[in-house]
């Protein structure tokens, strides 16, 4: 489980991952609410990375530990 970091990088939110040295932009979120945010996020290349969900969402940038796929 590699650590990503997720932030606003010219008013798009991006996810980089430093073992990979890999940045895209996030396509989708699985829960993007009030109460809710996280579950799987989808980058515009396709891949995949799962993120326990958490009850707000979070103020960015924010490292945390992801899934792929």
């Amino acid at each position: 489980m590699p650590n990503v970091m997720i932030r606003h990088n010219e008013g798009k939110m991006t996810l980089y991952v430093a073992k990979r040295d890999q940045e895209d932009e996030i396509a989708s979120i699985e829960f993007n609410t009030d109460d809710s945010w996280g579950g799987t996020i989808e980058l515009t290349d396709g891949t995949k990375y799962y993120i326990d969900p958490l009850d707000a969402p979070p103020k960015l940038p924010i490292t945390l530990r992801a899934k792929r796929g």
